[in-house]
């Protein structure tokens, strides 16, 4: 009898604590970290793993999940001892964009904006140290309780510099679904002002970010109509049709035949169109 199925979660803790069924993935870690792109971005039609892929790697390298290798123990990424010792090292800023919808762009804007207000919050152990000056807490602990539009552009990269400091290493960001509000932006009419905002953001964040380690952002879109992208050339970009990290999201042959042989389903094969 396979392994249960848990269809929708996006939780690789829970899908590994469980036992759930799950294709390893994991390999995809090692790839994305020797190839040293400063920042990925990664479109792939929904329903791709995306979310889940972004989830593993948060896990994988984040010092909130140190010592926690449980997790990856019998996975290809756990057979080489540098990614054992790699496993929890780095600090991780994991945020997505899926829920930034509106039909206005204040209402987007203030989504993004109290986005930013909880990574502080559950950052706030930084205030306990003595790595931000006494100005710096102050303006964070503001940025705890507000964040005005005129600073989100400029709030993450502060962040990741307080990190920075803390932890003595740059930081990874993990942004899901970047593309959400650009999507509700042309539909409604507000794409101007979105892209305004979206870019002052991405160039802050990825661009000059002295803090930064390494980027992955994952949508559906590969470039937007007026490319939010337009200065990073640091950014490398792949799609659906690229070569790289082709087998990393969605299933090959080989992986939905094993999946059919462990569910006793492996003479429906041929029906199979992948």
């Amino acid at each position: 009898m396979g392994r249960v199925v848990n269809i929708g979660c996006q939780d690789f803790e829970q899908i590994r604590l469980h036992q759930d069924f799950y294709i390893d993935k994991t390999s995809f870690i090692k790839e994305w970290w020797e190839n040293r792109d400063a920042v990925t971005l990664i479109t792939r039609p929904r329903r791709f793993g995306k979310t889940l892929t972004m989830d593993m790697i948060e896990k994988f390298f984040s010092v909130q999940y140190a010592n926690r290798g449980e997790l990856f123990e019998g996975l290809s990424i756990w057979k080489e001892d540098y990614y054992q010792k790699l496993q929890g090292t780095y600090p991780v800023i994991f945020l997505s964009f899926a829920g930034m919808k509106g039909s206005e762009y204040q209402v987007v804007c203030y989504g993004i904006c109290e986005l930013l207000i909880q990574l502080f919050r559950a950052n706030a152990f930084l205030l306990k140290s003595d790595c931000l000056l006494e100005a710096e807490k102050e303006e964070f602990e503001e940025f705890c309780r507000s964040i005005p539009e005129v600073s989100a552009p400029e709030a993450l990269k502060k962040l990741t510099g307080y990190l920075y400091r803390y932890y003595g290493k740059k930081v990874i960001i993990l942004l899901d679904e970047y593309d959400t509000p650009m999507q509700d932006a042309y539909v409604n009419s507000y794409w101007e002002e979105i892209i305004f905002f979206i870019q002052r953001f991405f160039h802050a964040a990825f661009k000059t970010n002295p803090y930064l380690e390494r980027a992955i952002l994952t949508g559906v879109t590969r470039i937007s109509k007026e490319s939010i992208f337009l200065d990073l050339n640091n950014l490398e970009v792949v799609t659906t049709t690229s070569r790289k990290y082709a087998d990393k999201f969605g299933f090959t042959e080989h992986e939905v035949f094993a999946a059919l042989k462990e569910y006793e389903l492996f003479h429906q094969r041929h029906f199979v169109s992948l």
